[in-house]
């Protein structure tokens, strides 16, 4: 029963749970998302096991290799519930601290709260941007792990939902930029005809 209390006070635990429950099958694919070593994830993982929040399906490769799969069990997704609206809550009354600029009682939030930021930000709970905002209004920097984390999210957010959309509209954007210099270059050939050095 200890296990299961310090996995409940360890944010790196959540952030795994957090990934699986998103469909991340693979240790591999685990380290890439969430940013953690990939000693770290696999022994998060047998911990998560071996606590019945997660379960391992073993499945034959192409050429007979075993393939582990991960999944969350219903107790992992209630418990990952909770600590999720646990964290919402707080990041709420953290906003509502910022809003009213009151720097000192954010200063004592994060000293009592700074571990959990990294699973705040990764879960989406909190805004890469309000926390930018956040460390920049009190002057603090960022620790590696939430570094990683907005650059994850970032990168996920970035590249995951917006990639056909950004790669059809900056095909558009390209091309009717590419065809409107090229009409000003056969046009008149004038080199003074626009640009950065008709200045």
């Amino acid at each position: 029963m200890s296990s299961n209390n310090s996995s409940n006070e360890s944010p790196n635990h959540f952030i795994v749970l957090d990934a699986i429950s998103r469909g991340m099958k693979k240790v591999d694919s685990i380290v890439r998302v969430t940013k953690l070593s990939k000693d770290e994830v696999e022994l998060i993982v047998n911990d998560l096991n071996a606590q019945k929040l997660i379960t391992k399906d073993v499945k034959k490769g192409f050429f007979g290799n075993k393939k582990i799969e991960l999944y969350i069990s219903e107790t992992g997704m209630r418990m990952l519930s909770t600590k999720k609206q646990e964290l919402s809550n707080k990041s709420q009354h953290l906003q509502q601290l910022y809003e009213t600029g009151e720097r000192g009682q954010m200063q004592s939030f994060m000293d009592s709260n700074r571990m959990w930021m990294p699973m705040m930000l990764f879960s989406g709970i909190m805004s890469v941007m309000f926390f930018a905002s956040m460390m920049s209004f009190m002057g603090m920097a960022m620790n590696p792990a939430e570094s990683s984390m907005t650059e994850g999210q970032v990168d996920e957010t970035g590249g995951a939902e917006d990639t056909g959309d950004a790669a059809s509209d900056s095909g558009g954007d390209v091309g009717a930029g590419d065809a409107g210099a090229g009409d000003a270059g056969a046009g008149g050939m004038d080199m003074d005809a626009g640009g950065f050095d008709s200045f």
